[in-house]
């Protein structure tokens, strides 16, 4: 799933859902799929492109940026910004221009 995304969407949807200061924390899970994809661009800019990580990894990762880590896990899956092993013991950022 691909949107069309402008700089302007993006921090737009900065503004409105994550903490104005300090480290990058979701204040919510938006609803709306485009702006749901447009968190999870700001999302997976906490990985490092052609790094594998450990599903422990990622979990210490985005607990950091909203409560419910397993669901921005599974989003960031869903949405194509990251993929997984079938066992799910690696993961690792789809290196796109999205990112």
């Amino acid at each position: 799933m691909f949107f069309e995304i402008t700089e302007s969407e993006l921090k737009q949807v900065y503004t409105s859902y994550f903490e104005p200061e300090g480290p990058l924390r979701l204040k919510i899970i938006p609803s709306k799929q485009k702006k749901k994809y447009l968190a999870l661009v700001h999302i997976c800019r906490l990985f490092e492109i052609g790094k594998q990580y450990s599903e422990k990894e990622v979990n210490e990762i985005l607990i950091d940026v909203y409560y419910d880590y397993v669901s921005l896990r599974r989003s960031l899956i869903d949405y194509k910004f990251m993929e997984r092993t079938t066992d799910g013991r690696a993961y690792w950022v789809i290196d796109n221009e999205r990112n």
